[in-house]
């Protein structure tokens, strides 16, 4: 019985801060337009890259099936 005196504010502080978390998210504007960023998805705006990536300067690398790289190492021992 003593722990109900316990669980019922920690139940309470904790309804209190998803509403709020809720109430910042409304405000932020994260639940309007939900239908726009569905539709994204569909249309092609070209290439995207974030800020810290560059676009590839040259030819891809080109990968090597594990075997024949086990094979090189061999070889070269």
């Amino acid at each position: 019985m003593d722990i109900l005196y316990l669980l019922i504010p920690l139940s309470a502080a904790l309804v209190l801060l998803i509403l709020a978390v809720f109430a910042w998210a409304v405000s932020r504007g994260q639940f309007e337009d939900l239908e726009r960023e569905g539709e994204r998805i569909l249309y092609n705006d070209g290439v995207s890259v974030d800020d810290d990536q560059g676009l590839a300067q040259g030819k891809p690398e080109q990968s090597q099936p594990f075997i024949s790289q086990a094979q090189e190492s061999i070889s070269q021992k």
